[in-house]
C-alpha cells in the first residue's frame, strides 16, 4: 500500500498496515502549516445525542479504539504524548457545563472510557485548574485526555518503521492509466501499489485532480497560541471547555498552556500570524484565564484544518477513481477521531468491511457550496 500524508491519520493507517505484515509507503511533502503539529491537544472522542447514527457508531468505535492504541505504543517502547489528565467543562451560570448529559452518557456501556462524572461548585474546578477565577463552576469528566500531537504522529511513525515502513520525502503525484490509479510518483521515481490511501489533510483536494475529481476539502487557517509560566507545574492540570463559549484550554508539561486558536476558512493557505489572529488569542485568553497576564508568550502555531462544507469527514473510495482511499476532513477534531480515522483507512485498503456504515463520509457526495 501506499499512503500520501504523514500527519496522524496517515501515520495511524501506516502503523495499522506495518503491524499486519503489508508492505507499506508513505509520501509526505512536509509541508508547513500540517494541521497535526498545531493542534490544540484536547481528545474528547465520544459522540453526542444529536449525532446520526453512523456519526454516533464512528465516535463511538474511536472512543473505544484511543486508549487501547496509545497503550499498544507505549508497550512497544514509545513515548505517546497521550495523557488521560481529565477535563473541566466549567461555566458561571451552571447551565453550559453539561452535568446532566455528560452524566447519562457515562453510564451507557460505549462510554465505559468515559470514566466518573462529577459535579463541582463554583471555586472546585480552580482547585484543578488553578488559572480559572474563582466564580466557575462545572463538570469533571475524568476520562478526557490531552495529545501532544507531534509526539504522538512520531511514535506510530516509528512504531510503523520499526515494521518495515519505506518513507518518500517529496510531493505526491498520483499515476492514472485512464482506469484507476496504480500508485504516485515522487520526484523521478514511480511507486506502484493496488491501493492509494490519500491522507493529505487540507491537501487532499490537489491530488485527486489528475482524473478531474474535486475534493470538497479546504483549508481553515487556525492560530493556536502557546503560553508558559516560569515557576508553575503544569503537567497534572486538566484540559478545560467554557461552556458559555465552546472555547478550550490545554496545558502541559512543565510549564505550557495551550489556548483555542482562531477559524479561518478564508484564509486559504496564507501561513502567516496575523496581527488580528494574536489579538483575537490574547484578548479571549485574558479574558477567561486573567491569571495569564504575566505568562510568557512562547510561540503561535499555524496549521490548516482540513475542512468540508457539510462538516463531515470524507472517508472512503470514490467511484470514479479506482485504486483510491481518501481520509481527510476532520476539521478541527483531527486529534480526536484521526488515529481511528487511519484504522478505517487501512481496513478499507485492504478490502474489508469496516464494520460500520460511512456512507455519509463518502468523498465524492454532493456537498453544497459555504
Amino acid at each position: 500500500m501506499i499512503i500520501v500524508g504523514a500527519g496522524i491519520v496517515g501515520t495511524s493507517a501506516a502503523f495499522h498496515l506495518t503491524r499486519r505484515g503489508v508492505s507499506t509507503a508513505l509520501v509526505d511533502a512536509a509541508h508547513l502549516g500540517q494541521a497535526t503539529a498545531a493542534g490544540l491537544g484536547v481528545v474528547f472522542p465520544w459522540p453526542l445525542p444529536w449525532d446520526e447514527q453512523p456519526v454516533w457508531d464512528f465516535k463511538a468505535r474511536a472512543a473505544e479504539h484511543y486508549p487501547r492504541l496509545m497503550a499498544e505504543l507505549a508497550e512497544d517502547g514509545h513515548t505517546t504524548g497521550y495523557e488521560v489528565v481529565g477535563g473541566l467543562s466549567v461555566d458561571l451560570e451552571g447551565d453550559d457545563a453539561g452535568f446532566d448529559l455528560l452524566r447519562t452518557l457515562s453510564q451507557r456501556p460505549e462510554f465505559a472510557t468515559m470514566g466518573g462524572v462529577e459535579r463541582l461548585s463554583p471555586g472546585r474546578p480552580r482547585e484543578r485548574f488553578p488559572l480559572l477565577p474563582e466564580d466557575y463552576g462545572g463538570v469533571f469528566v475524568e476520562g478526557m485526555a490531552r495529545l501532544n500531537a507531534p509526539v504522538a504522529r512520531a511514535a506510530l511513525f516509528n512504531a510503523a518503521e520499526e515494521r518495515g515502513l519505506r518513507y518518500f520525502k517529496g510531493d505526491a503525484h498520483l499515476l492514472w492509466n485512464g482506469h484507476r490509479v496504480t500508485g504516485v510518483r515522487v520526484g523521478s521515481e514511480d511507486l506502484e501499489a493496488p491501493v492509494v490511501i490519500v491522507a493529505a489533510g487540507a491537501w487532499s483536494a490537489g491530488l485527486l485532480a489528475v482524473a478531474g475529481v474535486d475534493l470538497h476539502v479546504h483549508p481553515v487557517r487556525g492560530q493556536v497560541t502557546h503560553f508558559a509560566l516560569p515557576g508553575r507545574d503544569t503537567r497534572t492540570w486538566p484540559v478545560v471547555r467554557f461552556g458559555e463559549r465552546g472555547y478550550f484550554v490545554s496545558a502541559f508539561g512543565p510549564d505550557r498552556v495551550v489556548t483555542g486558536g482562531t477559524w479561518e476558512p478564508e484564509a486559504g493557505f496564507d501561513r502567516r500570524v496575523t496581527a488580528a489572529g494574536l489579538l483575537h488569542n490574547l484578548s479571549t485568553a485574558l479574558d477567561v484565564l486573567p491569571g495569564l497576564e504575566d505568562a510568557t508568550v512562547v510561540e503561535t502555531r499555524v496549521g490548516f484544518r482540513p475542512g468540508t462544507h457539510d462538516g463531515q469527514q470524507l472517508l472512503g473510495t470514490i467511484e470514479r477513481l479506482p485504486g483510491v482511499v481518501v481520509a481527510s476532513g476532520l476539521g478541527g477534531d483531527g486529534l480526536t477521531f484521526g488515529p481511528f480515522q487511519g484504522v478505517v483507512a487501512a481496513r478499507l485498503a485492504l478490502g474489508e468491511d469496516p464494520g460500520m456504515d460511512l456512507s455519509p463520509f463518502r468523498p465524492d457526495r454532493e456537498m453544497a457550496p459555504a
